[in-house]
């Protein structure tokens, strides 16, 4: 053979061995076959019959082409059939059509349950002296992810009022509760960015279920609410806010028992309306009274359940409420690095399925 196209053909094989092993997709496999996951995804496969394309190979796709620079089915499809070619099997055929309706099929109870799985059993091996004074700290909080603008997904997912028809984009809203000692995701809820059920309120205590006795809840404003507080006493949870702006500027460190500088017990009695999600029969189940701490450190105003000075010192929950940034953090990086600010799907329910591959993909 010529040398010139010798080193032609050399040339070539160096850029499609570059090319490989820069995609992902077949290490996502590796890992969803791995001892430590291989039956939990088999018990979360759905009933498939042998196509070029089964849920575990799809999954495995769709997380890489989720993390890609080129987010586009095409290139998913030229880089299975690029390895393949490298494996030594027989080149399939590049066309989308297969994948995309594969993707399709993929159910998204799949995917959140195996982020789930996922998050607990990373949370599980994380070091027990990364635990603050010995319990689990888990850390909410919520953020907004935009989609393309498509009447589908406006629909499902309208912008913000403040944007004008046509110059906006549709809106999701995601509250995660995420591990304080490993950082992985144990679960998250999505809903509408504006209209009924899609506060952070309502997405948190869909998942309450996630936490258990014994761990402490950390997170910001939005969740320093009565009815919360009481039902994270109910379940053996105590919870670590910053105090909200109605109730901060009322606050009045002389009333109530005196623990120390800024630092107080008082007793809240519960709201007389009931809200609109809760009902009759929760809401009388509810106690009358409430007593929680109250303490100002680091510039801002703390409600917390953990009222013993001696057992959870000032100094302690400040520390704590510091650590709250790792999920801000987290979320921003998921946004801008990882490129989860603005999705490529253009119908709800894939849109929806790309945010838990997303979820699944960072863990």
């Amino acid at each position: 053979m010529n040398p010139r196209r010798q080193a032609v053909i050399h040339q070539q094989q160096q850029r499609v061995s570059r090319k490989a092993s820069n995609t992902d997709a077949y290490a996502f496999f590796n890992l969803l076959t791995s001892p430590e996951l291989f039956d939990c995804v088999e018990s979360l496969l759905p009933d498939h019959r042998e196509r070029l394309f089964p849920p575990t190979e799809t999954l495995s796709m769709f997380m890489a082409q989720a993390l890609s620079a080129d987010r586009s089915c095409q290139k998913a499809v030229n880089d299975m059939a690029v390895k393949q070619l490298l494996g030594g099997l027989k080149p399939c055929s590049t066309h989308t059509g297969g994948y995309c309706q594969a993707r399709q099929r993929l159910p998204v109870e799949m995917v959140s349950t195996l982020l789930r799985s996922t998050g607990s059993m990373i949370s599980a091996y994380s070091a027990k002296t990364w635990q603050w004074m010995g319990r689990p700290v888990r850390l909410v909080d919520g953020t907004t992810v935009s989609m393309p603008d498509t009447a589908a997904n406006q629909a499902a997912y309208p912008q913000s009022r403040g944007q004008k028809p046509g110059l906006g984009f549709p809106i999701c809203r995601l509250v995660g509760i995420v591990c304080l000692s490993s950082g992985a995701v144990l679960n998250a809820a999505l809903g509408r960015f504006r209209g009924k059920g899609g506060d952070e309120q309502t997405l948190l205590r869909s998942m309450l279920d996630t936490l258990n006795a014994g761990d402490v809840l950390v997170g910001d404003a939005y969740y320093a609410t009565y009815f919360l507080l009481c039902e994270l006493q109910r379940r053996g949870i105590d919870g670590v806010f910053e105090q909200y702006g109605a109730r901060r500027r009322s606050t009045d460190f002389r009333r109530g028992k005196r623990l120390g500088t800024r630092d107080h017990l008082i007793s809240l009695e519960k709201p007389s309306k009931r809200p609109a999600w809760m009902s009759p029969v929760y809401y009388e189940q509810v106690p009358e009274r409430l007593e929680i701490r109250e303490l100002k450190v680091g510039g801002k105003i703390l409600v917390t359940t953990l009222c013993c000075t001696n057992r959870t010192p000032k100094a302690e929950l400040k520390g704590l409420f510091n650590s709250r940034w790792h999920i801000e953090l987290d979320l921003r990086n998921l946004k801008t690095t990882m490129g989860l600010e603005m999705l490529s799907c253009k119908t709800p329910a894939m849109a929806v399925r790309e945010l838990w591959i997303y979820l699944l993909a960072q863990i």
